[in-house]
């Protein structure tokens, strides 16, 4: 049951000024977990008997990372690895897919740091705490950023039918992609200086990955690290993403192709859809935080605290799921992606005699499609 302790503000401002920090990486929950303020500018402090996040953080986060993490490492391992085989023959779109896959698996790998650090505290030192905060962000923006890139060049390839000019030669998309981690790497970086670990104010035997260097700068540097994110993780892809989508729908629409364009058109808009699905709770749930921290929309009490604290929890969980579904999403549907995967399966010794037949089918049946749907756009699309 929680206990709301009505304290004077004159004689725990300093207290507060201290503690209001944000966990990273993984999510952007704060110690101020257990501050709230009530609209008639009195400081809250919520106890409990039990932590009303302990059970998010040790039993829902761990599993849905969980699955996340296993999913994701083996589908987007798997399309590196078909893509890095054939590296010198790639296509315009599998070179964006490439850097995708790479992006995703980054972010993967600092998935078991942020369950552990829910569950047990930060464990890893001073430079893992920055070196994760950074990679978390970097992969996550640069993620978002190259599914706007893919939607604009399936927007040239279709819409202006130009699958050869500059704009898309492997030289220029290459440069496009390095240019892209960099301007990536430039707005994340801040986060090495402003993250470091101390303990936790909710429980001192515990330590944690926060903003806790230079005080308001660091709270500074959050809400501008906030507004980068909504803008350029999500927002501007989805703009660009819906704009060159839609184009493609009317194209296709308008085209004789009746066969093609309505697997490419549910498509279009299925990648829209689930990019969308997956990160626009986060966003909105960030946003209300945010505006709780600047007190320009007060919590009425303890509860609604604890309940948008578990809603940050939940949908940056939905959020990340995302990364394990782009494999599906922009390349297991492909037909040329699937006969590689299956010719590179075959080539294991453990799966080479149960997939044979299956690959002899797989491969007759591709073809015929092959020969039906080719089209501008690229196989993996």
């Amino acid at each position: 049951m929680f206990i709301c302790i009505r304290t004077n503000m004159d004689l725990i401002t300093n207290k507060v000024t201290l503690d209001l920090s944000f966990s990273i990486p993984g999510d952007y929950l704060s110690e101020y977990e257990n501050v709230t303020e009530h609209p008639d500018g009195v400081q809250y402090i919520c106890e409990n008997e039990k932590n009303p996040l302990h059970l998010f953080h040790t039993v829902f986060q761990p599993l849905v990372y969980g699955v996340v993490f296993l999913l994701g490492l083996t589908g987007n391992g798997l399309l590196l690895t078909v893509l890095l085989k054939r590296r010198s023959n790639l296509r315009i779109t599998e070179i964006y897919l490439l850097h995708l896959a790479l992006a995703d698996l980054l972010l993967l790998f600092t998935f078991p740091f942020a369950v552990t650090q829910g569950a047990a505290g930060w464990l890893f030192g001073t430079f893992l705490c920055k070196l994760l905060g950074l990679i978390n962000r970097l992969n996550l923006m640069c993620g978002s950023l190259l599914l706007a890139c893919i939607s604009v060049d399936r927007y040239l390839a279709i819409v202006h039918a130009i699958p050869s000019v500059q704009a898309r030669r492997p030289r220029t998309v290459h440069l496009t992609c390095g240019l892209l981690w960099l301007i990536c790497l430039s707005v994340t970086i801040p986060n090495t200086v402003f993250l470091s670990v101390e303990k936790e104010v909710s429980d001192p035997t515990r330590l944690s990955c926060d903003y806790h260097n230079y005080g308001i700068h660091a709270s500074n540097w959050l809400l501008t690290s906030r507004f980068l994110t909504h803008l350029l993780c999500f927002f501007l892809p989805l703009a660009i993403m819906g704009y060159c989508y839609t184009s493609i729908i009317i194209t296709l629409c308008q085209s004789q192709r009746s066969l093609e364009k309505q697997g490419a058109i549910r498509l279009a808009l299925l990648v829209t859809l689930v990019f969308c699905l997956c990160w626009l709770p986060y966003n909105i749930t960030v946003f209300m935080h945010t505006l709780v921290v600047l007190g320009v929309m007060p919590e009425q009490d303890c509860h609604a605290h604890d309940t948008l604290n578990r809603a940050l929890l939940v949908t940056e969980s939905i959020g990340f799921s995302h990364c394990c579904l782009n494999p599906i999403l922009y390349a297991f549907i492909g037909v040329r992606f699937r006969r590689d995967l299956l010719q590179l399966l075959a080539k294991t010794k453990c799966l080479r005699a149960c997939l044979s037949g299956l690959q002899r089918k797989s491969l007759n049946r591709m073809s015929i499609t092959e020969a039906i749907t080719t089209t501008t756009s690229s196989q993996y699309i």
